[in-house]
């Protein structure tokens, strides 16, 4: 099997644990994102050091690299915790159809950070998907300055996502794959532990609660995320952001099967579109 087929079976594997997230943070309500996404980023560091150190991979960073890996913490923090407010204020169809035009700005960021430019003829493709994304939006029945918040959210964490994978993609040289992915689940696990302590209720916290943030920690991003860092080590990280797009359908499946939440006609149209846009960007 080439290293562009394992590359490719490792991001489908880790679509299958991304999808577990919506109906997670919709079980962990009503704590807030700040706590969701601390606690979840801080399990995941956990677990995954624990995987380094028993596979003996070293656990340390290059004393000049360290500035760099706190960037890359922000940047992860941020991506979590803008996704995860959004699903508060929008729809997990909206919320994921947004988040998931990411190839754009993981085009756009490869070609300005890693020299890989994309042809001129891919343009008209990110033009379809803004316009699957104005169709999503603008056309929504029920689309008002709540839901309008909660897309935005879900761009900023579009946006942070693309400068994540090309973050991800450029260490693979450089670091162990369970070294690189624990210490920056960690590193975002500190620039969100702040917020979290703030916005801290006890009163909102039960077994539920605690499972969900445990779970999230364990499954979309301890197994996802870490299966989606091993793929960019392989693949470029367009290609890998591409196949993580199929998460939108996994999520609102798992939406419609746990939350009853039905998307509408026009968020279906919109996603489609935005998905076409986005293929014709990286095909």
């Amino acid at each position: 099997m080439t290293e562009q087929r394992k590359g490719l079976l490792l991001v489908a594997l880790a679509v299958l644990f991304f999808s577990t997230s919506p109906v997670l943070v919709r079980w962990a309500a009503p704590l807030s994102a700040y706590e969701i996404a601390a606690g979840r980023l801080l399990v995941a560091s956990l677990a995954v050091l624990t995987l380094a150190r028993v596979s003996r991979q070293p656990l340390r960073v290059a004393r000049g690299d360290w500035a760099r890996f706190v960037v890359f913490g922000l940047i992860t923090a941020l991506h979590f915790l803008f996704y995860i407010a959004s699903l508060s204020y929008t729809t997990i169809a909206h919320s994921l159809a947004i988040v998931y035009t990411a190839p754009i700005f993981v085009t756009l960021a490869s070609a300005w950070f890693l020299n890989e430019p994309m042809p001129q003829r891919k343009w008209g493709g990110v033009a379809l998907a803004v316009i699957g994304v104005a169709v999503l939006a603008s056309f929504e029945p029920t689309w008002n300055a709540t839901m309008a918040f909660g897309d935005l959210l879900a761009l900023g964490s579009a946006i942070t996502f693309g400068l994540y994978s090309v973050a991800g993609r450029s260490q693979r040289a450089a670091y162990p794959l369970l070294t690189y992915a624990g210490l920056v689940y960690g590193l975002a696990a500190l620039w969100a532990i702040p917020a979290a302590v703030v916005n801290f209720h006890p009163a909102a916290y039960g077994w539920q609660q605690i499972l969900a943030v445990v779970g999230l920690g364990i499954l979309p991003l301890g197994f996802g995320h870490t299966l989606y860092n091993a793929a960019l080590r392989r693949v470029h990280a367009t290609y890998v952001n591409l196949v993580a797009t199929q998460e939108v359908t996994g999520g609102v499946l798992l939406g419609v099967l746990f939350l009853s939440e039905i998307p509408s006609l026009s968020s279906i149209i919109g996603a489609l579109i935005t998905l076409v846009g986005i293929g014709l960007v990286i095909l």
